[in-house]
């Protein structure tokens, strides 16, 4: 790997700092991720429902690692800030097959990925994130490896042990190699703040409307603060809401306040 590649990954490290949450707001094209950059991003994640959904397909690793492959590699080539991928489950059925995955993503250009557990056993996690971080290792690039653990998303096992079963998967996640530890599903102060305490590497959370403010999450000791597929949901329902107005009233009002074709063209290379 170049360099600039392992230059672009320690800098994306360094932005995991309590003091000043890396904020997130997940891209899901390649149009997406030169908006976000544009409007002052540190750098790109990519949210696997949005792009799933880009691409005609629901949500739930429905894609494939070609796929994500190639988003990744286009995004790199217009983005100057560090790129890091959401990779769901590894696309791949073992640990084996979640190496290649990585490698792939790292010869597009990514710096870190997300891998999650969802229903997986969190054995079955530990040993995709082992096999993230030898790829890794061979490749010479420090790759950021979150590992995100879905006991809150999905409420997983008995909400009065629900807790301190999170934390004994992030240990495990951590001593399989995991850089990060994405826990969604949590806003609740009180949990966060337990979470961040009890866990030795950056915590990574999901936001959205009710959550506390990004200065209030890293108070709380959350170095990351992600917007998931939130973005996306935004920008299509101002799509739906344009369309809804032009088929009930026959008027343009939604489209008011949209960004200027020059505006948004010129973020492109070649554009004149």
């Amino acid at each position: 790997m170049t360099t600039a590649h392992i230059d672009k990954a320690l800098l994306f490290r360094s932005l995991h700092d309590p003091a000043r949450p890396l904020a997130l707001a997940n891209a899901w094209d390649v149009a997406s991720a030169r908006v976000i950059e544009a409007a002052g991003a540190p750098a790109i994640a990519t949210t696997s429902a949005g792009t799933a959904w880009s691409l005609g397909r629901p949500d739930g690793e429905t894609l494939s690692a070609d796929e994500v492959v190639d988003l990744i590699a286009r995004i790199v080539a217009v983005v100057g800030v560090p790129v890091t991928a959401d990779i769901e489950g590894g696309y791949a059925q073992d640990a084996s097959g979640v190496a290649r995955t990585v490698t792939r993503v790292l010869e597009a250009g990514a710096v870190g990925v997300n891998i999650e557990d969802g229903t997986r056993p969190p054995a079955d996690l530990a040993a995709r994130l082992t096999a993230a971080r030898a790829a890794a290792d061979r490749a010479g690039v420090p790759l950021f490896l979150n590992a995100r653990t879905d006991t809150y998303l999905f409420g997983l096992g008995d909400p009065a042990t629900r807790l301190k079963d999170t934390l004994e998967r992030a240990r495990g996640y951590v001593e399989a190699g995991a850089d990060g530890i994405f826990v969604p599903g949590v806003t609740d102060t009180a949990t966060l703040a337990e979470l961040a305490a009890g866990i030795d590497v950056p915590l990574n959370v999901m936001a959205g409307p009710g959550a506390p403010a990004v200065a209030e999450l890293g108070a709380l000791g959350v170095a990351r603060v992600s917007l998931g597929s939130g973005v996306a949901q935004t920008a299509y329902t101002a799509a739906r809401h344009a369309a809804r107005q032009l088929y009930d009233t026959g008027d343009y009002q939604p489209l008011t306040g949209a960004l200027p074709f020059p505006e948004l063209n010129g973020l492109f290379p070649g554009a004149r």
